[in-house]
């Protein structure tokens, strides 16, 4: 963590497989910069009190390394989004909106595509997803720019083609 400049790196990650845990690299084999929101902040500077640089920051539930398993299993996710009637609702899905909400408080999607470690431009497109809402106020601004009245030009003047 980088508190001074408030991000947080995501230098490697954690999973369950054959034959124990699998600790390797990020998918983009890359270190990861994640800015740190406000309302987090007070919260990884406890989680990241009195630890090394390379000390995990997060830890499972009964102190052993955080995996998507166990997050799944520690926030009764199951449980959670049946009771939201969300049942499709994945962990990874809220990746996407995350990167949506960001890209709505106007991140550029060149910054957007090193926060979310992707190799491709059109990758990170693909995690955009505008709402309806969004959808409404575009036409809005394109009606409000159609019936703008034309702009005025000096006959006399001709500096370049005229429809």
């Amino acid at each position: 963590m980088d508190g001074e400049n408030h991000i947080v790196w995501i230098r490697r990650q954690h999973y369950p497989g054959r034959g124990g845990l699998v600790i390797k690299q990020t998918k983009g084999r890359r270190d990861r910069p994640v800015p740190m929101l406000d309302a987090l902040e007070p919260v990884l500077e406890r989680l990241s009190a009195e630890k090394e640089p390379d000390d995990p920051l997060l830890r499972g539930p009964r102190g052993g390394v955080l995996t998507t398993a166990t997050a799944r299993d520690a926030t009764h996710w199951d449980d959670l989004v049946a009771k939201l009637g969300f049942d499709n609702l994945t962990r990874h899905g809220l990746r996407h909106t995350g990167a949506t909400w960001m890209a709505d408080a106007g991140i550029a999607l060149h910054v957007l595509q090193e926060i979310l470690g992707h190799q491709s431009i059109e990758t990170t497109k693909g995690y955009l997803h505008p709402d309806h809402r969004h959808l409404a106020e575009a036409a809005r601004q394109a009606n409000q720019f159609l019936s703008a009245a034309p702009i005025r030009r000096d006959p006399a003047r001709r500096d370049g083609p005229h429809l």
